[in-house]
């Protein structure tokens, strides 16, 4: 695998790309995960129509849970009555069973979050992933001593294999196994500015943007731009949502 990933050109791509990267993680053995495209607007069906894909391209027995019996029928009728489990969090028949070896949770919210953290211990070694959860909503979980101990005992076990979050002139990628990327917007395209082993906090990506090397960082000042024009990935995004919304 190539030692530097690139920015993604449209959302067909990233999700591509984060399906790859879920694929990685479950061949070596990456226990529970999470994949985000970070937008508040995308809505988490149709990208889990484009994404489960790579859980039957490795042959495994999987299911898939939704919020609520409502969203999980409705993705059964739009996806063709798949031949799979999906099902509502706590939802008749949808208990995990002994076959099972995957578990794809599709934007669970911190309303499931107590039900989330009981099924993921009940589904014990077997693999399971978060696509775009929100899971750690303040104004719900808190953030005293209640919301810590659930970061702690529970979101802290979930490992980031794919993360892109466009910003101002900049993204924010992580795709498994490389580490996590700081691009920036060019005239020519993205270019690398740096390489770090964790999810930088908001000062610490705003310094490596104002061109301030991390202390931990590797591959600063990497050259090269990604594929993709500038502002191709974002125009994708809201072509999109627009078709989402008709």
């Amino acid at each position: 695998m190539d030692s530097v990933t690139t920015v993604p050109a449209s959302l067909e791509e990233a999700i591509a790309q984060a399906r790859e990267a879920t694929k990685a993680a479950l061949q070596a053995g990456v226990p529970r995960m999470m994949v985000e495209l970070v937008y508040s607007e995308l809505k988490g069906m149709p990208v889990a129509e484009q994404f489960y894909p790579a859980l039957q391209e490795l042959g495994l027995t999987f299911k898939i849970y939704f919020p609520d019996a409502g969203a999980a029928a409705l993705a059964r009728r739009d996806w063709g009555n798949p031949d799979f489990v999906v099902r509502g969090i706590g939802e008749l028949h949808s208990e995990m069973e002994p076959d099972d070896q995957a578990y794809l949770f599709v934007e669970p919210s911190s309303v499931e979050v107590n039900q989330v953290e009981d099924m993921c211990n009940e589904a014990g070694d077997r693999f399971v992933i978060m696509l775009n959860p929100k899971l750690e909503d303040v104004a719900t979980i808190g953030i005293g001593y209640a919301g810590r101990q659930l970061r702690d005992r529970f979101l802290s076990t979930l490992e980031p294999v794919y993360y892109l979050r466009p910003r101002d002139g900049a993204v924010l990628l992580r795709c498994y196994p490389h580490p996590w990327q700081v691009w920036q917007e060019t005239e020519s395209g993205y270019q690398l500015l740096a390489e770090v082993p964790q999810k930088p906090s908001g000062e610490t990506l705003d310094r490596i943007l104002m061109g301030e090397t991390a202390a931990d960082s590797t591959g600063a000042g990497a050259t090269g731009p990604a594929k993709g024009k500038r502002g191709g990935f974002l125009n994708e995004l809201q072509t999109f949502l627009r078709a989402l919304t008709q």
